[in-house]
Parts: structure tokens; C-alpha cells; sequence
């Protein structure tokens, strides 16, 4: 893909653990800190890196540094003494500017694990961009985004500050899947697809408090404000060029039947993060999909009486869900007493047991067909999340310099392009390829 805005050079480089590092630490003295570490993903993700960057350091004499940070020394301690090497451990807190300024100063990368993105988000997004240093979150908040590039979009470019949201489920499998969809069908037809409808074939994996926390500060700053009603409705809303497309996109938001496939369809909940990803990256790559791409997400059902039913009882399910938690006294009746609490999540056991497989289904203009799979081996949200983002943080600081990807609001595909796809193969249980159907 050649376009004047993307990671062009950055899509022909190979990922490597034994490679030098592009972007030099300039005096810092970690790679990357991830902070909200005693967090449930969090302490995932330290558990996965530890053994990661030991593993490397052991094959290759790689050596990254780099360390957990949060508010809590004791809770820190506690993870620390868990953890197969130790780390150092930062002390940070949200609530004190002047303590993440000392942190993000200290890295090239930061991990943030801590939602509601919405509530507790924004100062460090503005310390990153502040004082230069890149950024990766697993953030399925749309709204947050955009305030955040609202106001730190022109900061980040100044200070060379990259700024990748959404580095979990929410948006890899999508991003990354429909930019290898289309560099394959550039690849094979000479021409990009400008359609692709994105299925989930099958899933197994559980909700955390924390994910049910972003879901209901969403769903009550939908409630309160309609201005943010219209924003959540806006395919469009994370393109911030003057010119963005206007084309009417699909929303499977009900009970479907897809005669292709034979198969009853139902709302996917990512889909509204995913999407908005997907439009966004196509922005930043210069529009290589098309100015008129459409893009759909959708859960494949069974097909049949059984799963006509469970199309129905899933869209129905999802929209009570939504009502609820857009009501004050249901939303909290449902936190208090049903919902997952902060800090809980899938056992261990779950975790390894889970996995998913998404299917792409592409076609050009001149209607050939592509059709293309990714696929995790752990709980989407939490075992293949925790992996995808620590890759995503690594591959910031040892695979893409800042000459070739400057500061902004970027999105995985936009990026790291070709280098994250390698390392998430590699590293993380993922899987990217073309398929029969």
C-alpha cells in the first residue's frame, strides 16, 4: 500500500526480538511501564511480559526495561513478588499530574490498562502527549477517543508522542484483519476490496468488572447527553479530516438472515468501536481502502429455528442491557447485585481455554471475492488481549522510529502495519489468512 500518510516504510519491516531497537530510549531509562498493572488485565499483561522478554533475553540476549506502575505501593509489592523476574515499580496516580509526568518522562512506552477510559483516562493521555511519550491502551470507547484527539491531537504531533488506542480485542482482530484483507486482495486482484463484512464465527471467553465498568460509563454518558447519542451513531466520528466520507454504512442492530451463508446474524457489542477504528485507519492510510469502503460487523448464528431463536434472543438481550444501564436506578441495581465486580474476570483456566475466529468476507468493485480468518488461541478479552497489547507497546519501541511514524492519534493498522501482524503471529496466538469461506 503506498499512501502518503501511512506506515509505508514501517509495513516492510519484519518484527524481531533480536533486532536493535529503532527508536532510542533518549536517556530514558525503560522501554515501556505499564501502568494500572495490579488491574485485572494488568496483571495479565505483567505476568505475559515477564515471560515474554525473558524468553527473548534468554534466546538472544535481547534486553528490554521496563516496569509496572499504579497508585497502590502495597498492591505493586504484592504483584512484584508474583512475577517469574522482578521489575521495578513506579507510584503514579491519575489524580497527580506532577507523578505522571515523572512516569511517562521515564519510559517510551506506556501501557494503560485503566478504565473507564472515560472517568480515569484523560491525564495520562495528556501527560504522554505532553512530554512525548508513546501511548497504548485496549480502550472499546469511541467517545473517549475523540475528546482525546479533540484536544491532544496537535500536542502529540508536536511532541512526537504515538498514540494508539484500542491495542485488545477491541480493535486488533478487526484493524488488523481488514488491512490484511485488503493488502491480499491488492495482492491477488490488483484493486482493494470496497466491501468487507466481518463475522464472528465462534468465541469463547468471560467478562471482567472492568469491561462491564466501560460499558455502563458509556452507556450512562449516552443516557445523560444527546449530543453523545449522535456521536455513537456516527461512523464516521473518529475522521478528523475535513473531507471525511459520507458514504451509509451498514448496522447489523437486528435479527438478520445472510442468505449467503446460511446463516442467522446477530449485533456483535464491538462493533461500535471496531468500526470506527477500521474508517479511521483507512483516513490514515489515504483512504487505500476507498473513499466509498463499507464495513459491517456482525455474530454468525446457527441456521434454522434454533438459530433464528438465538439471533432474536441476543439482539433483544443487548438492547435491554443498553436500556438499563442508561437508566440511573437499573444500572445501578445491575452493578450492585448482577454485573461483575472491578477486578474479577475469567479464571486462569478460562483464559487458556478460550479462543476465537473471526471471518472477513471481501469483494472489489469488479465483484472477485476474498475471504480471510484471524483467529486467537486464549479468552479473547483477557488471555489474546494481555498479548496483543504487550506486543503493540513493544513494537513502538523496537520497530517503528519516530522518522517513520510521527506523533498523533494513530490506530494499530495505521502504525505498525506489517511489523505488529508479525508479532502477533509470532508472540501472541494470532493467526492472519486467506481462506476458502
Amino acid at each position: 500500500m503506498n499512501t502518503e500518510n501511512s506506515n509505508e516504510t514501517v509495513a516492510s519491516k519484519q518484527a524481531s526480538t533480536n533486532q536493535e531497537p529503532a527508536n532510542p530510549s533518549n536517556n530514558r531509562p525503560y522501554a515501556v511501564v505499564l501502568y494500572g498493572a495490579t488491574s485485572f488485565v494488568g496483571q495479565i499483561t505483567a505476568h505475559y511480559l515477564t515471560e515474554f522478554l525473558s524468553n527473548a533475553r534468554d534466546k538472544n540476549g535481547a534486553n528490554v526495561t521496563w516496569a509496572i506502575a499504579g497508585r497502590d505501593k502495597e498492591k505493586l509489592n504484592e504483584l512484584q513478588s508474583k512475577l517469574a523476574s522482578k521489575v521495578d515499580i513506579i507510584i503514579a496516580n491519575s489524580d497527580d499530574a506532577a507523578s505522571l509526568d515523572k512516569m511517562t518522562k521515564q519510559t517510551q512506552v506506556i501501557i494503560s490498562t485503566v478504565g473507564p477510559y472515560l472517568k480515569y483516562g484523560e491525564p495520562l493521555v495528556k501527560s504522554c502527549a505532553e512530554n512525548g511519550t508513546d501511548y497504548v491502551d485496549l480502550t472499546g470507547e469511541a467517545i473517549f477517543i475523540k475528546d482525546m484527539m479533540d484536544k491532544y491531537q496537535d500536542t502529540a504531533k508536536q511532541s512526537g508522542a504515538r498514540i494508539v488506542n484500542s491495542c485488545g480485542f477491541d480493535s486488533i482482530p478487526s484493524d488488523l484483519g481488514v488491512y490484511f484483507t485488503q493488502q491480499q486482495a491488492e495482492e491477488k486482484f490488483g484493486s482493494t476490496c470496497d466491501v468487507i463484512h466481518m463475522r464472528v464465527k465462534a468465541a469463547k471467553g468471560g467478562l471482567s468488572g472492568g469491561t462491564i465498568a466501560s460499558m455502563a460509563t458509556i452507556f450512562e454518558e449516552v443516557g445523560q447527553d444527546k449530543s453523545r447519542r449522535k456521536q455513537v451513531a456516527n461512523p464516521y466520528l473518529l475522521n478528523d479530516d475535513k473531507d471525511a466520507p459520507n458514504v451509509r454504512q451498514a448496522n447489523v442492530s437486528k435479527p438478520e438472515y445472510d442468505d449467503e451463508h446460511k446463516r442467522w446474524l446477530a449485533p456483535f457489542v464491538m462493533a461500535s468501536i471496531n468500526t470506527r477504528i477500521v474508517h479511521r485507519s483507512n483516513q490514515l492510510l489515504g483512504y487505500e481502502y476507498g473513499r466509498d469502503f463499507k464495513y459491517d460487523e456482525a455474530m454468525w448464528m446457527k441456521d434454522g429455528l434454533k438459530g433464528k431463536l438465538s439471533s432474536y434472543a441476543m439482539s433483544a438481550g443487548l438492547l435491554g442491557f443498553a436500556t438499563a444501564m442508561m437508566i440511573t436506578p437499573s444500572r445501578e441495581l445491575l452493578s450492585k447485585h448482577v454485573l461483575p465486580k472491578s477486578g474479577s474476570g475469567p479464571s486462569k483456566e478460562e483464559q487458556e481455554n478460550g479462543y476465537f475466529d473471526i471471518r472477513l468476507f471481501g469483494q472489489t468493485a469488479d465483484k472477485d471475492s476474498i475471504n480471510t480468518k484471524v483467529t486467537g488461541d486464549k479468552d479473547p478479552g483477557y488471555g489474546s488481549t494481555s498479548r496483543m497489547l504487550a506486543q503493540a507497546a513493544l513494537c513502538l519501541a523496537q520497530d517503528i522510529s519516530k522518522e517513520e511514524v510521527g506523533g498523533g492519534f494513530w490506530t494499530p493498522a495505521s502504525a505498525m502495519g506489517d511489523s505488529l501482524l508479525t508479532r502477533l503471529e509470532a508472540h501472541a496466538g494470532l493467526s492472519f489468512e486467506v481462506v476458502d469461506a
